[in-house]
């Protein structure tokens, strides 16, 4: 078996997997063996986990080098060389990315931006203008949303967990089939968010903080 064909295992998919299918995989796994989720006296599961998430990081990394890689030499290959093959491929990627080496976006203005699939874990976004953006399957655990305007903003199936979210604008929001488990949601208003399909409830809420939330019908949560 290869280097390549390893790390795509790891991540229990078939060799030659697309880059969305890495990334769709990676988050899953992740969610599953988060050190977090798991119980803080078990040494050994925690031992276990740490360990299952360095290597799916690195196999993530990894795929996700080889891809770039290839794309970049696809495109070398296809198109007429007036640019460097590079500058067609960061062209091709949303304009909206973060900066791995900058956590820090506060107050950063991303307001219809296409942040789907994208990992925004740690980060600190408190205080930025995401009203109408494409969040939906995006990892965000831990993230510092803090004041930050989530107005009309697709968050289906996002990974909010432990999320800062106090004081959060989440008006209209499409919520329905995010995590929000542990996050806090103290202030934050809610009206109108879509959380439910008929009487179903469609968000994890297991041990979110909604002391003082406004809830999707505007009532106040104690």
């Amino acid at each position: 078996m290869s280097e390549m064909e390893q790390y795509y295992r790891i991540l229990d998919l078939e060799p030659g997997a697309t880059l969305d299918e890495v990334n769709q995989a990676y988050k899953d796994l992740v969610f599953v063996w988060h050190p977090d989720r798991l119980p803080k006296d078990n040494h050994r599961l925690q031992q276990k986990a740490q360990d299952k998430i360095k290597a799916l990081n690195e196999a993530r990394e990894k795929l996700r080098s080889f891809k770039d890689k290839s794309q970049s030499a696809n495109y070398s290959n296809a198109t007429p060389q007036k640019k460097p093959a590079s500058s067609y491929y960061q062209q091709s990627q949303t304009n909206y990315q973060p900066p791995n080496q900058n956590p820090d976006l506060s107050g950063k203005d991303f307001s219809r931006a296409n942040l789907s699939n994208k990992d925004l874990s740690g980060r600190n976004l408190s205080y930025a203008n995401l009203s109408g953006s494409n969040l939906s399957d995006t990892f965000m655990h831990k993230v510092n949303l803090r004041g930050a305007d989530l107005s009309e903003a697709n968050l289906f199936r996002a990974n909010l967990l432990l999320a800062d979210l106090r004081e959060a604008n989440l008006r209209s929001a499409n919520l329905i089939g995010a995590d929000l488990s542990g996050a806090d949601l103290r202030g934050a208003d809610l009206t109108g968010a879509r959380i439910r399909s008929g009487e179903r409830l469609l968000v994890k809420l297991i041990g979110t903080n909604l002391s003082g939330a406004i809830m999707p019908d505007g009532a106040i949560h104690p």
